[in-house]
């Protein structure tokens, strides 16, 4: 078997068209009837309903094509990993990050990480805690990072960070030695509340937020960086975890509001893996060690 014949049949796939499969690959339309023909006689099933110039994949090509796409993958790890040996690299590892943990002093930890470690090769994805477990599991990476725990039983979960939540508004011009303390209610009801920017904490704290505003007027923000951005621009306030706001807290652009009547929750970050590889073992500890 040869992996163009793979490529060809992956490609004829999505396209469901012998012609623009051609012209996508750069090869005659005979070359990927030849392709097709060739790979069918390979593993002894007819892979496509052929109708006129349109293709579909008949029962037997559905199945094949998960093996295709797995055969294709696991050849490119192959190449990359020699690439990466025949360029001084001893180990490497992927990790899927979510936006909220790289907008931390994460990319500080890395540059610390491999700093010390100059012979291992990282490949980063930025992914939504969401889609990390599945990530993970289907091997698409080795290491996740993110805003959600994983019950599920082929994972390894490990807690990295527990971070406070703080109620966050813009930076009002008063002084902040001589001005008096801001005030929780009158930042929340002279303000939109921007939510669900985080995965992990605000179904339980909207509950709470509601029973004591329920006039509280919100709305839904989904990427912290953006939320961050709104609070500046005086569109609202919002409750974020304290790492992802250090720096404008210290530069003095953002405010924290001292929360007297909201019990305010932990946001909680995790690193996922399936299996507990020595470098990924290693990497993960490493993290551990840094106050987020």
């Amino acid at each position: 078997m040869e992996f163009n014949w793979l490529t060809t049949f992956i490609t004829a796939a999505e396209c469901e068209n012998f012609r623009r499969t051609a012209e996508i690959l750069y090869i005659s339309q005979p070359s990927v009837t030849v392709h097709i023909k060739a790979l069918e006689k390979e593993v002894g099933a007819v892979l496509f309903h052929r109708d006129g110039k349109r293709i579909k994949l008949t029962e037997e090509g559905k199945r094949y094509l998960v093996h295709a796409k797995e055969l294709i993958r696991v050849y490119q790890r192959g190449l990359e990993d020699m690439k990466s040996l025949s360029q001084g690299y001893t180990s490497q590892f992927s990790i899927a990050i979510s936006p909220l943990i790289a907008d931390t002093i994460l990319p500080s930890v890395l540059k610390r990480y491999l700093s010390k470690n100059p012979n291992v090769e990282i490949n980063v994805k930025i992914i939504e805690s969401i889609d990390i477990e599945k990530a993970v599991l289907e091997e698409e990476v080795d290491i996740g990072l993110s805003c959600l725990n994983s019950t599920d039983p082929e994972l390894v979960c490990k807690p990295l960070y527990q971070d406070k939540v703080i109620l966050v508004t813009a930076q009002d011009g008063r002084d902040s030695e001589s001005a008096p303390p801001l005030d929780e209610a009158e930042v929340l009801n002279n303000n939109y509340l921007l939510t669900n920017n985080h995965p992990g904490y605000w179904d339980a704290l909207l509950k709470k937020i509601k029973s004591v505003y329920p006039s509280q007027r919100m709305m839904k923000v989904s990427q912290v960086h953006i939320t961050k951005r709104f609070i500046k621009e005086g569109l609202g306030v919002s409750f974020l975890p304290i790492s992802t706001v250090r720096r404008e807290l210290l530069e003095g652009t953002l405010l924290e509001v001292d929360c007297h009547s909201i019990s305010l929750p932990d946001a909680n970050a995790y690193a996922l893996m399936k299996y507990e590889h020595t470098r990924q073992n290693e990497f993960v500890e490493f993290v551990s060690q840094f106050r987020f």
